[in-house]
């Protein structure tokens, strides 16, 4: 099959899953306005410039006392929700790709290994593997990221925060990836044109790389998909907790963070629309990776 009749193929299938659909064409959104930001946003809340102290604390342009120049309102420093929320928006995608594209290379790498050597080699990885599934993934990603602060200057750990959050995230969730990547990797290896290449002579990396990977991606991707979802909640967690992106660099669990201490003072939009976001963003990403998962299993068809 082409790729593009193979495009097709999915998009006449989307079409017949409306939650799906509705799911991605959400998705694509806020991805859209994440990715183009600096268009979309009516103020950049980067640039001290454009905040208004005297304009602090309105709510929403609907609500009595609001400005129609902000639509969602204002926080205690006079910033644009509507453009936070977008920036927040950007930098918590950014994290979460950028984790799962870690745990993904460090995965595949470890589960071709492991599911083509056999032998001590897959012992090694797989017990590594075992023992980091014994610790929370957020109790890991805690310690990563306390270790990297530590060994860094007070000074330096505020710009380098996304890059440690990055990478607290990304080594904490390789395993799942590992043993889907091993798993298939078995279960390719048995078949003939594998056994074909060996007869004929190739090397093991030409094996592994030209006919075992392209044949085990699509588990990986599902559960990319997922786990961009996973990764998006673990980092809003850990802001909200204080260990996340600093309120420099504001995600949308800094947002969240940010706003729930003036819940109770009557200053309810200033979290509960990064909320409804954060809630939207992780739904979508969510149902349609169980579309993906369903529609790239052929056992789920």
């Amino acid at each position: 099959m082409t790729p593009t009749a193979a495009l097709r193929g999915h998009a006449r299938a989307l079409s017949r899953k409306p939650a799906a659909l509705i799911a991605l064409c959400v998705l694509s959104f806020i991805v859209l306005c994440a990715v183009f930001a600096p268009l979309v946003a009516p103020t950049d809340p980067y640039d001290l410039a454009s905040l208004d102290l005297f304009a602090s604390h309105l709510p929403p342009s609907w609500e009595p006392g609001g400005d129609p120049r902000y639509l969602l309102g204002t926080d205690s420093q006079g910033a644009d929700l509507l453009s936070l929320i977008i920036y927040g928006t950007r930098t918590s995608l950014k994290v979460g790709v950028m984790a799962v594209s870690i745990s993904v290379l460090i995965g595949l790498v470890m589960g071709l290994l492991s599911g083509y050597f056999r032998g001590w080699l897959e012992t090694i990885i797989m017990r590594a593997a075992d023992i980091q599934f014994t610790f929370p993934a957020m109790l890991l990603a805690l310690l990563i990221g306390g270790l990297a602060r530590a060994m860094l200057p007070v000074s330096q750990q505020e710009s380098a925060a996304i890059y440690i959050v990055v990478l607290a995230l990304g080594i904490s969730h390789w395993p799942h990836f590992a043993r889907l990547v091993r798993a298939a990797v078995i279960s390719e290896s048995g078949k003939n044109y594998v056994m074909a290449s060996r007869l004929a002579g190739r090397k093991h990396m030409s094996i592994l790389f030209r006919h075992i990977l392209p044949n085990s991606l699509n588990p990986v991707f599902v559960l990319a998909t997922m786990d961009i979802a996973f990764a998006i909640m673990t980092e809003a967690t850990l802001s909200f907790l204080g260990f996340g992106m600093p309120s420099s660099q504001p995600s949308l669990g800094t947002l969240i963070k940010v706003g729930y201490g003036y819940l109770f003072a009557g200053e309810w939009w200033v979290v509960v629309f990064p909320s409804a976001l954060l809630i939207v963003l992780l739904v979508s990403l969510n149902v349609f990776g169980d579309w993906l998962r369903d529609r790239l299993d052929p056992k789920l068809r």
